[in-house]
């Protein structure tokens, strides 16, 4: 790397114009409730399912919808001919297979040009689209994982693409929706290849399979007879009230397509997650992966507009603690049976609680509010929910403790570094005392455990597109240094393991810079707002608030400057910046978030604006007025 990304400077008024721009575009992306909802990104995938699962239903009623939805693929397909997940993604087998699928339902000349070039695609990807060859395709994507491999090649059975008849599901196998029958305190003794989260699949496509592709064991084939009823009453209790399973299109379209292609197309489940499918289609035709990410987006804005300073008003602050505080999980949930205490990604009734969404919603209050008996209970039982997930490991997972090897209940090291953050907050505030300590050191040693050689975390909902393997360590490493980093500066105790776990991971990400001066999600690959923005904020929070003459330190405070210049020239107005495909969802799939990159500016320029005193060590600059 050359000294270019390391020099690179700023003027004051340049920086002081960033700084408002960006608090005043986030602060501008309220909703009049207060809280922001964000906007997910257009799915390929989410609107190949959705118009295959409204054509079972009614391909005459829904039509127009239909038809927006087909051409919608097939303008938006790559140059290549095939189709990412995201719009600004590169083209991937499986969304090509769906995107693929759906274009037969509509025969003009869009897209019969789509569907040939389409074809030319997957024949240079997998071999010609055979039914074989798609099935092997998918075996190697996803190995044993069932949860999206099934859903995948029954859509395409269904739209003709795996041939007619009984054989267009003899590459399919079988999903056993007659274990969903048992109760959920045995899911880990019988090894289901889904979890509770996959319940909906697992009982509709299950169902699907079973009545396209009999099986031939008679014991199998009583039981699944005898559950067929059980099952779909479980299914219909755990539907939320809007129609949308998890909130995802693709869940619910999936479900929606498999009872009707048994002839179930009147039944309650397939007519509200028509309506759910209906209430979200975009303007042009297409839908984005999931409803919105609300209460995620919320407690990211406020963290990041109140962490390093105070950029909300108090009638702002006693709004949205009222808001976060009702957003709270006060009963267990009847879809996954998770305990009372913790926070989903979105108010809706599809969403269900997680590590993740837990830390930033405790994080949340503590920046919002003062001491009260309300916000210190639901602190404490935000806190105890997220003691009672940890794995054995010491790791958090996302949505439940582990009994397999799925991204749902395998700990990772940005989550645990979350919630490590989150139990800082309010042990330092007194509010809780010794009862999570034994969960606290676990997850320190957790963290430990899973530092790379290099100094480097890597995360597991996130990643990055350019990395040959979609990692995307930048993230992981700033968000764990954030989460140590919260805890040491509250800690007046010497944890030598803890210093040598920042240093490496400080020092490991400060070298990550690109000569351009921004960060990717590693060394060499194209910087991008998400990750410049996180670097800044990770490293400019370990810096203390008078200058050390440290020399990792200095060098630190250069990366930054060099980083902050970047990422000013990317700030437009009104905040508005160009979203990068980092997010990864269910089965990873990716999306980006229109607010990604603005929350994340924000909180870095608030963070390096936080300790002015710096400044002075960057030649050419003067003092930052506050």
């Amino acid at each position: 790397m050359t000294a270019l990304g390391m020099n690179r400077t700023f003027e004051p008024a340049d920086f002081v114009w960033a700084h408002q721009t960006l608090v005043d575009g986030l602060l501008g992306w309220r909703e009049l409730d207060g809280f922001w909802e964000g906007e997910l990104s257009t799915s390929a995938l989410s609107t190949a399912t959705a118009v295959v699962a409204l054509y079972l239903v009614d391909s005459d009623g829904y039509r127009p919808m239909i038809v927006d939805g087909v051409h919608w693929l097939a303008r938006n397909a790559n140059a290549d001919g095939g189709w990412g997940d995201t719009v600004r993604s590169d083209s991937n087998v499986s969304t090509t297979a769906l995107a693929w699928g759906a274009l037969s339902l509509v025969d003009d000349l869009t897209t019969r040009a789509a569907v040939q070039q389409a074809e030319a695609w997957l024949t240079e990807e997998i071999g010609t689209p055979t039914p074989e060859n798609i099935a092997t395709a998918m075996r190697r994507i996803y190995g044993a994982d069932q949860t999206f491999a099934v859903p995948i090649l029954t859509m395409l059975a269904l739209c003709g693409r795996m041939g007619s008849g009984r054989g267009a599901w003899r590459h399919i196998n079988h999903l056993p929706f007659e274990l969903a029958a048992v109760p959920q305190k045995w899911y880990h003794l019988l090894q289901l290849p889904v979890v509770s989260y996959a319940l909906p699949a697992l009982i509709a496509i299950g169902q699907t399979i079973q009545h396209h592709k009999p099986t031939w064991n008679p014991v199998t084939g009583v039981a699944r007879m005898l559950t067929r009823g059980r099952t779909l009453d479980i299914l219909t209790r755990i539907q939320p009230e809007d129609g949308g399973f998890l909130e995802a299109v693709p869940l619910t379209s999936f479900v929606v397509m498999s009872l009707a292609s048994m002839g179930h197309k009147d039944h309650p489940v397939v007519q509200k997650g028509c309506a759910f499918l209906k209430s979200l289609v975009k303007h042009d035709g297409s839908w984005a992966i999931d409803t919105h990410l609300a209460t995620w987006l919320t407690t990211l804005s406020i963290n990041a507009l109140s962490r390093h300073g105070d950029f909300l008003k108090d009638a702002d602050k006693t709004k949205l603690k009222k808001w976060l505080l009702d957003q709270q999980y006060h009963h267990v949930h009847p879809f996954t049976g998770a305990e009372p205490g913790g926070w989903a990604w979105t108010p809706l009734p599809g969403g269900v609680p997680d590590a993740d969404d837990t830390s930033g919603a405790v994080i949340a209050l503590a920046n919002l509010a003062e001491a009260s008996h309300e916000v210190d209970q639901a602190a404490k039982a935000g806190l105890g929910w997220l003691a009672g997930l940890q794995n054995r490991d010491g790791g958090m997972p996302t949505f439940c403790r582990g009994w397999g090897n799925l991204p749902f209940d395998r700990s990772c090291p940005d989550i645990t570094a979350h919630a490590l953050q989150a139990f800082s907050a309010w042990k330092f505030r007194g509010v809780v005392g010794d009862e999570h300590d034994d969960t606290i050191e676990r997850a320190k040693q957790y963290l430990a455990q899973t530092q790379r050689p290099d100094g480097s975390w890597v995360p597991l909902w996130f990643g990055n597109q350019a990395d040959s393997h979609n990692e995307n360590p930048v993230y992981g490493t700033a968000r764990v240094l954030l989460g140590l980093q919260a805890w040491w500066a509250m800690d007046d105790t010497v944890d030598a393991q803890l210093v040598n776990m920042i240093k490496r991971g400080r020092a490991w990400l400060r070298n990550q810079i690109n000569e351009d001066g921004g960060y990717g999600g590693a060394r060499g690959l194209p910087s991008s707002i998400e990750e410049t923005a996180l670097a800044i904020e990770a490293l400019a929070v370990g810096l203390p608030e008078e200058v050390v003459e440290d020399p990792a330190l200095i060098a630190d405070w250069h990366r930054i400057q060099s980083a902050v210049a970047w990422l000013i020239d990317h700030v437009r107005l009104k905040g508005e910046m160009e979203a990068a495909p980092i997010g990864f969802y269910f089965a990873n799939l990716w999306y980006f978030e229109r607010l990604y990159p603005l929350i994340f500016a924000t909180g870095a320029i608030n963070a390096v604006a936080a300790r002015r005193a710096w400044f002075r060590v960057a030649p050419g600059l003067v003092s930052i007025p506050a």
